[in-house]
């Protein structure tokens, strides 16, 4: 057995184990079988019957079967590789259609290779590939003889068309010259003239295989033809990249000498030239989007060649500035743990447990899910309540930045979405700004008094909070002034509001968490346990230097302020501790060296009238006595609740009933369906019917500069028409809530827990309120439901045996 080197294989290894045996189709079959003849895989040449071609063999198994087949006088089949960087081809590298060829000349090289001069003799197809010992590879091969089916005239024509496509590639390219064409054009020999022209083409293997295995020489003259006219059209191509090219280059050159010259101008008119450049710079470093990046490349382009002292380049810096200064990648690092982010809200807000838990959840969701979209907490309470102190401390527990956009009385809805540049003084809106000040691209945003936003011609800015507020668009906010999209989806937004007066597609965005007023109990905590450590610090007040004990506390709460929060409590105990400090180092001043300096000041419910003057308000603000057609009602109002006192009196009239005390539309409503319903139940009520018919009735409710509306004071109205007419006096520690309906029915009313907490600082000791009400009783605190007599009613009917 023939023994391999590095350079040798074996023909077993030659051919492939699934096709050892290839044939090709029935017609070979049928032709003669040569069998056995020798075969040279050529790497990147396509050999041609009747033309003689040099052949360089440095394959040792090539080499090889060239001398025996020398030695042996015997023919030799020359077939192309399909891929040339394979080293050692098996059957399924080489391609079927092979040419027999005479070895006219043969010589050995010095680095071991071989020259051979070969002439092609006849096309053959392999039909299969013979295992033989030894290195020699052999086939069994079946010549292919030309099929002459064709016209003379179109074989000319062939050749005209040849050659003209050949002389028109010539003017691109300049290696073929005149005297090529003329040469090429006096052969007569078919496969020497497509030989001569293809020697002139960059066709690949496969292309000159296709047309050695065509089943004549015209087909293969179409073939040819093909390829110039594909070679003239890549030609063609390539002159008009390279014409482009060169312009752009030419186009390049002139722009380059054109800005050189700019900065020459620029630099003697006192333009800084570093500034642009270090926009350059500071646009690498923020990695934009590619598109973002596009539009501010061309800002800065657009800098350098508008005059440094024209209004154009102020505003085309303070466009780039902004863009700078905006945070469009950088996050801030946020905090996942709810037991800290618990302390932290217990350690600045008291009471609130429900809200707390809410806003809880609302971190948890986002903790699981890794993402701020979901429901926008909107906080709805009066002034005073801690609304916009929960923002800020949502913000510290959750680790983001604080940002707080204040939507009081903006009626523009520029204000939102930015100015276009055209304008003069052109900004972006107040969200790009807030997002500039924040520093991070996932901030909390508190969008403060939601409600207090106006519309005018300038357009309606709660829709343009459409867009912020929806997390399926604000990823793509789009400032009119940027001109370019912001992704806001990492920013959580919070709200706030002192009603629900609020659009209603913004309104259907949100989850609303109401805020009620504070109770005189939680009141007193929040003063110990917030309010005074901060008043001292704020004065520069020591613990050791001002004391104010709980009764003093609950008096300023009972007869210095009235309010759902402590905003004005604060207020007061701030003026006390400025006093406080006066009068402390007044003393010091005057008295130095006394030994009874005082060092310090207490404050106690009988001083108080000391520091914040006479009381301003009565704790007890019902009537004293019990008064005929005098009724306390319950109100809710943005600032908490109220206590009015509804009055009426009868006059000699027509039936009338008279209102007064700026009331709206709907009290008005209300009063007249209480008088409606009194007139038609007169008898059950025992009423004289008659009476109606020579008397007015004269409503009224005092604070008559006070506007007052809503329905919910028309069991109130009934019952003082009711005394009114029957002469029964009502009980003055006794207030009421609930509107009413013409059959008598008393329907629920909204703000329950202000209007108990009014009543319970006037003094009032028994409410009625509407059965519908009674489930909103588990969210009133319990000191309130113990001091309080609570009555549920559904019809006015049961009024008399409590309010008589």
């Amino acid at each position: 057995m023939f023994k391999k080197n590095k350079t040798q294989t074996d023909i077993t290894d030659f051919l492939d184990e699934e096709d050892e045996v290839f044939e090709n189709d029935e017609k070979a079959k049928m032709k003669s079988l040569e069998k056995g003849v020798y075969v040279v895989p050529l790497k990147d040449v396509v050999l041609f019957p009747k033309v003689v071609s040099p052949l360089f063999i440095s394959r040792e198994n090539s080499i090889a079967t060239l001398e025996e087949a020398i030695k042996r006088k015997a023919k030799v089949v020359f077939v192309a590789q399909k891929d040339k960087s394979v080293v050692f081809p098996l059957s399924k590298d080489l391609f079927r259609v092979g040419v027999v060829a005479n070895v006219l000349q043969f010589m050995k090289l010095p680095d071991g290779a071989v020259k051979v001069l070969v002439e092609g003799e006849s096309i053959v197809n392999v039909t299969k590939y013979s295992a033989l010992k030894g290195p020699f590879i052999r086939a069994d091969v079946s010549p292919i003889e030309d099929i002459e089916e064709y016209d003379q005239k179109e074989k000319d024509f062939l050749i005209d068309s040849v050659v003209r496509s050949f002389s028109k590639l010539s003017k691109s390219r300049p290696e073929i010259t005149e005297d090529s064409i003329n040469s090429i054009s006096s052969i007569k020999e078919d496969s020497l003239f497509i030989n001569a022209v293809m020697l002139h083409l960059n066709l690949s293997i496969k292309d000159k295989q296709a047309i050695l295995e065509q089943k004549n020489n015209v087909d293969r003259m179409e073939k040819l033809l093909m390829f110039l006219e594909r070679e003239i059209y890549l030609q063609d191509i390539d002159v008009k990249i390279k014409d482009r090219v060169k312009s752009q280059i030419d186009k390049n050159q002139k722009e380059f000498y054109l800005n050189e010259q700019i900065k020459a101008i620029q630099k003697e008119l006192g333009a800084d030239e570093d500034e642009i450049d270090e926009y350059e710079k500071t646009l690498v470093g923020l990695k934009l989007d590619e598109h973002l990046e596009k539009n501010v490349k061309k800002e800065i382009h657009k800098l350098r060649k508008i005059p440094p002292m024209s209004a154009e380049s102020t505003v085309v810096r303070n466009y780039l500035d902004w863009i700078f200064s905006l945070p469009w990648k950088k996050k801030s690092d946020l905090k996942n743990s709810l037991k800290e982010a618990k302390e932290i809200l217990d350690r600045e807000h008291y009471s609130l447990d429900k809200i707390k838990d809410r806003i809880l959840e609302h971190l948890a969701v986002q903790n699981r899910t890794g993402k701020v979209k979901g429901n926008i907490l909107c906080f709805v309470g009066p002034p005073g309540v801690g609304k916009t102190s929960l923002g800020k401390v949502i913000a510290e527990a959750t680790g983001r930045d604080f940002a707080r956009v204040a939507l009081g009385g903006v009626k523009d809805e520029s204000e939102i979405r930015g100015h276009r540049r055209t304008y003069i003084g052109a900004m972006p809106g107040r969200i790009i700004q807030s997002m500039k000040r924040a520093g991070s691209r996932n901030p909390l945003m508190l969008l403060d008094e939601i409600d207090k936003m106006g519309n005018d011609y300038r357009g309606d800015p709660s829709s343009a909070l459409l867009e912020v507020l929806d997390p399926e668009q604000n990823n793509t906010f789009h400032d009119h002034y940027l001109d370019m999209d912001y992704d806001l989806s990492d920013v959580m937004f919070i709200t706030t509001a002192n009603s629900y007066d609020i659009p209603h597609a913004l309104r259907d965005r949100m989850e609303i968490i109401n805020l009620s007023g504070y109770t005189e109990d939680e009141k007193l905590n929040i003063v110990k346990n917030h309010l005074l450590p901060k008043k001292l610090a704020d004065n520069g007040l020591k613990d050791s230097e001002f004391v104010m004990g709980d009764k003093a506390i609950r008096s300023i709460i009972r007869y210095y302020t009235r309010e759902a929060g402590v905003r004005n409590l604060a207020r007061e105990i701030d003026n006390i501790m400025r006093k406080v400090v006066k009068e402390l180092d007044s003393y010091v001043a005057s008295n130095i060296g006394d030994m009874f300096c005082p060092t310090f000041v207490e404050i106690t419910e009988h001083n108080l009238d000391k520091y914040l003057g006479v009381k301003k308000f009565s704790y007890k603000s019902k009537e004293d006595d019990d008064l005929i057609g005098v009724v306390n009602g319950l109100a809710w109002t943005s600032v908490g609740g109220d206590m009015l006192s509804i009055e009426a009196i009868s006059m000699a009239g027509k039936g009338n009933c008279i209102l007064t005390g700026k009331l709206g539309d709907v009290m008005k409503e209300s009063i007249q369906a209480a008088y409606s319903y009194v007139k038609a139940n007169a008898k059950s009520l025992g009423l004289d019917e008659k009476k109606f018919e020579k008397m007015d009735v004269h409503v009224h409710v005092p604070e008559g500069a006070t506007p007052k509306d809503g329905p919910s004071a028309g069991i109130t109205m009934f019952t003082a028409i009711v005394s009114l007419l029957t002469g029964k006096a009502v009980k003055s520690d006794v207030a009421m809530t609930g509107e009413i309906t013409l059959r008598g029915r008393v329907l629920p009313i909204g703000g329950l827990k202000e209007k108990l907490l009014a009543a319970l600082r006037g003094g009032i000791k028994t409410v009625i309120i509407p059965k519908e009400n009674e489930k909103d009783l588990a969210e009133i605190p319990e000191n309130v439901k113990r001091d309080l007599n609570i009555i549920p009613i559904s019809s006015v009917g049961e009024i008399s045996e409590v309010a008589f």
